[in-house]
Formats: C-alpha cells, sequence, structure tokens
C-alpha cells in the first residue's frame, strides 16, 4: 500500500505518493493562489492527488491514507484548520472537504513544520534517532519535535512553537503579540531585514553592488556572498545572525537535549558557513557542556519533499 502527503503551500499545492522506503514515486502540483474560498483549494489539492496517483501509475484504492501538512494552528481529532493567516483560513473542516471529493476517510492533518520535522526524523536528517527536532529558517521560524518516531504535539495540538520563545525581552514586536520571539530574529524575513538596515548605515559595503543598488533585491544570500567577498558590513551582519540563531538552538538543547538538530530552510544551504560558527556558539553556552554526548547539528537533507514525506506519514 501507498500513502500520499500534501504540502498546502500559500503559493503551492504539492502532493506526492509515497512508497514504503519513504521513496515519492509520483507527484501532482498545484497553484495555491490564495486567499479564496477553502473549497475552492481542496477542489485544488483532490486534482493535485489525482495528478499524483496517475503519474505513480497506480488507483486510489492502493493508497492506505493521505496527510495534510498546512500552515497555521490545527485540530488533529477533529481535521480541521483551526487558522491559517496566509491562506485566509478560519474554522476550515480540511479533512470533511478532501473526504467528501475523493470519497476516502482515511485524511489526517497537522502543522506544515510538524510534517517537515516527521520526514527528516523518518528518512532524513534525524533518521535512526531516538529524539529529533527540526528547526525551518524562512519566512518564520518553523519547528517540530518528534520523539521516538513520534510528534510531540501537547494538550492542544500546538507543541513545538519554537519560534514564539523569547530571546529579547522587550524586542522587536511579533506578529503572534508578544515582544523579542526568535522568529523575529532568525528566521530568513529577520536577515534581509538586517542586511537591509546594514547596507543603510554602510553606504561604501560591497551588498550594494550585489544587489545592483536596489535595496529590493536583497535576500538571504546578499550578507554571506558579501562575507565571503571580505566586506566587513556584510560579515557583521552573518556573525549576529548567526548568534541569533544560536541563542536559540541553545534554549532548545538546555530544555529537550535530543539527540539532532537539523537546520532547514534556504539559509541551511550555507553548510558549513553557517554550521560551524553556530556550533562554536552553542559549545560556549550549553548547560551540558561537560557531558560525554552532546546534541549534534546538522543540516536538514530532504528539502521540500520533508513536507510531502512527513504528511504522508501521519497516520503511522
Amino acid at each position: 500500500m501507498y500513502r500520499i502527503g500534501v504540502d498546502l503551500g500559500g503559493t503551492n499545492i504539492a502532493v506526492g505518493v509515497v512508497d514504503k522506503n519513504f521513496n515519492i514515486i509520483g507527484r501532482g502540483k498545484m497553484k495555491t493562489n490564495a486567499p479564496r474560498p477553502a473549497k475552492a483549494i481542496f477542489d485544488d489539492i483532490a486534482t493535485a492527488i489525482r495528478m499524483a496517483v496517475a503519474d505513480a501509475e497506480i488507483t486510489l484504492d492502493e493508497v492506505k491514507s493521505i496527510g495534510i501538512g498546512t500552515p497555521g494552528s490545527v485540530n488533529k481529532a477533529e481535521g480541521i484548520i483551526d487558522f491559517a493567516n496566509n491562506l485566509d483560513f478560519n474554522h476550515v473542516p480540511a479533512k470533511e472537504l478532501l473526504s467528501e471529493n475523493l470519497g476516502m476517510d482515511r485524511i489526517y492533518i497537522d502543522n506544515d513544520a510538524n510534517c517537515a520535522a516527521l520526514g527528516e526524523a523518518l528518512a532524513g536528517a534525524g533518521k535512526g534517532t531516538d529524539s529529533f527536532v527540526a528547526i525551518t529558517l524562512g519566512t518564520g521560524v518553523g519547528s517540530g519535535i518528534v520523539i521516538d518516531g513520534k510528534l510531540v504535539v501537547g494538550c492542544n495540538y500546538a507543541a513545538g512553537e519554537m519560534g514564539h520563545m523569547v530571546i529579547c525581552m522587550d524586542g522587536e514586536q511579533c506578529n503572534c503579540g508578544r515582544r523579542g520571539c526568535w522568529e523575529r530574529y532568525a528566521s530568513a524575513t529577520a536577515l534581509i531585514a538586517q542586511t537591509k538596515d546594514a547596507m543603510k548605515k554602510n553606504v561604501d559595503s560591497i551588498m550594494w553592488d550585489l544587489v545592483d543598488d536596489n535595496i529590493a533585491k536583497v535576500s538571504g544570500r546578499t550578507a554571506f556572498d558579501a562575507m565571503r567577498k571580505g566586506d566587513a558590513a556584510g560579515k557583521q551582519v552573518v556573525d549576529n545572525y548567526i548568534r541569533y540563531i544560536a541563542v536559540g538552538l541553545v534554549n532548545v538543547i538546555n530544555a529537550l537535549q535530543p539527540d539532532v538538530i537539523c537546520i532547514g530552510g534556504g539559509i541551511s544551504h550555507e553548510k558549513d558557513n553557517l554550521l560551524v560558527p553556530i556550533r562554536k556558539h552553542i559549545n560556549r553556552g550549553r548547560y551540558s557542556i561537560y557531558s560525554e554526548k552532546q546534541t549534534e547539528i546538522c543540516c536538514a537533507t530532504l528539502g521540500n519533499d520533508a513536507g510531502i514525506i512527513g504528511a504522508a506519514m501521519l497516520d503511522s
């Protein structure tokens, strides 16, 4: 039997048919085109599922279950997306909508960061570990905790939101309502804002050349690229940004002591430029500094497929 994973994003709907070895053997894709009515989006999810099934050259009768990873907060027991601001979803009966379209009841739903964490835990950077945490540095800071192959979801299915732990009391305003959240300092969005701020203060920085004097072109790579070219301002941005990441990771380690923490998102493509200095900060800061066994810090390995694979395995 096969499982289907759906990665529902603000831009794209990505679907994969996953076999017992966590290989994606068929794919389907549609544009999300949000915001629009939830039924229209779930009709397109059903279309993408049928596309993936056809691509895999199987039938829906051979599919054991369907899992959906979605932004926002989720009521897993009821199959409802309670709230997802970038989709303009509020109390959307996701399981019911998809079940009506496909005539299938074995449908599961969870937060997209949790799905990515589960995918990496089962088939990627955390394979073979007992305790695992995945951190995704993207528009925000996504995170998920997997213990003994199971997601830690808490009493209300909302556990693992580590991007909203405060690392700077009375710091920058976060869209969650608090100030100083890790997300406001360690996300790719935060890095871009920090880069732009540094450029405005350093008009002779090579970062201006890298974006053709158009600050709107700044990306998460700009400061790293400038650092590689010997630019002092770019290096300062990178150093500060890595310190912000490390502060949060030390908190995670001190609280959970997982076997492995993996870092995903586009920033993780920097690999050792990111990991080596992060590990130095963590080695100095963690409470378990004298323990023989320490948490391993690595980059995610599955890329965008992590969410699909994790969603597919929500019934496991």
